[in-house]
């Protein structure tokens, strides 16, 4: 029996777009774009966003600003025009589907490979390796010791995200969304680990988080900034490369604050993606932690359910619920919820391959219930 009283399926007025629910499709990478210029196709991305589009608002996977800025094989870009062209078709497709779409704007600093390079290290704040894995067209790689970027470095990939915006504001996106999460490059640029610069870059937590200032000063610029999004994951500890010290929560908490200085869309706030229960610097519920101290709309993700979703609105923790594996193998989650239908599981093995099986192949059960 369908339920739409349910919190998650009540609409919600995200800074003057208009959401007929507040379950978003998070952004997930399935690197699909596995063509010369990484352009989204009609054929693939198009119709893969266009099943999701009943979500109140999807995110797009992570597309890179910048040649400099990929780190994993055949995503999108959103930097050259052949790219922009592309997306212009997947968001005309979601919006005749009467969807919502952001894009996530990306540059993995660190988190790369020489092979995506012509040989030439990857960017970063400081010249620290990850020790981690970098997935490259052969397969997954060893990280290296990036190259510490330059202030002249650092003011053209400001300038990188601020051109990315500008496309994706001409390819008919509904806003973007600012990956500053997940030991990304911001995150690099966050933490005290990631972080040995000695110049306005480094050092002071004001001086750690001027990067991600400068960026969204940039990006609004070019855009309305109640169309911008961000997304944050402060309790990030022991993956890729990421420590947490005593600075971390002070950090993402200054950050958080001086949010409130803008009129955003949304932030997009990740629970722990592991168990940091014995991490003493960790905030162990991230939602109940920075309800209280953003005053604008609060999107959380992790591995939440429906029930979880429902009851993390209820509480008045967030606003949104992002959801993401669950959308891979569920295109009609709304729906599902909605109809209380049992969710189908996902295919790990299908998530990074190329082509239609593990992407478009999964069944809309809800919808063949209403026809």
């Amino acid at each position: 029996m369908a339920n739409k009283n349910q919190p998650l399926l009540q609409e919600y007025n995200l800074n003057g777009l208009k959401l007929p629910n507040r379950v978003v499709m998070a952004p997930m990478t399935r690197s699909r774009a596995d063509n010369p210029y990484n352009v989204p196709t009609e054929e693939l991305q198009g119709e893969y966003y266009k099943q999701r589009a009943s979500a109140g608002l999807i995110i797009s996977e992570g597309s890179q600003v910048s040649k400099e800025a990929v780190g994993y094989v055949n995503t999108p870009g959103i930097y050259s025009e052949k790219q922009t062209e592309g997306w212009k078709k997947v968001t005309k497709m979601v919006h005749e589907a009467n969807g919502r779409i952001f894009i996530q704007l990306w540059h993995v600093g660190r988190m790369s490979h020489p092979d995506f390079h012509n040989g030439e290290k990857p960017l970063a704040p400081s010249a620290i390796n990850p020790n981690a894995k970098s997935f490259t067209p052969e397969g997954f790689k060893d990280t290296v010791t990036p190259k510490e970027m330059t202030v002249e470095d650092i003011k053209r990939t400001v300038q990188d995200f601020a051109n990315a915006a500008k496309n994706a504001m001409e390819a008919g996106f509904d806003g973007v969304e600012i990956h500053s999460s997940n030991g990304y490059l911001f995150h690099q640029f966050f933490n005290g680990t990631s972080n040995h610069r000695k110049d306005e870059y480094g050092g002071s937590i004001e001086n750690r988080a001027r990067f991600l200032f400068e960026v969204l000063d940039a990006v609004k610029e070019v855009m309305p900034e109640q169309k911008i999004g961000l997304r944050l994951n402060p309790s990030l500890d022991g993956i890729f490369g990421m420590k947490m010290d005593e600075e971390t929560i002070p950090t993402f908490d200054y950050i958080v604050n001086k949010l409130n200085d803008y009129d955003l869309a949304y932030l997009h706030l990740s629970e722990p993606f592991n168990d940091v229960s014995d991490v003493p610097y960790a905030v162990k519920e991230i939602a109940k932690h920075y309800r209280p101290i953003y005053k604008g709309t609060l999107m959380i993700n992790t591995a939440f359910d429906q029930e979880k979703g429902n009851k993390v609105i209820e509480n008045g923790d967030a606003d949104l619920v992002a959801y993401g594996k669950p959308y891979i193998s569920n295109p009609d989650l709304v729906e599902r919820f909605e109809k209380n239908i049992p969710l189908t599981d996902w295919d790990e093995d299908t998530f990074y391959v190329p082509g239609k099986k593990g992407y478009l192949d999964y069944e809309a059960k809800a919808r063949k219930q209403e026809a």
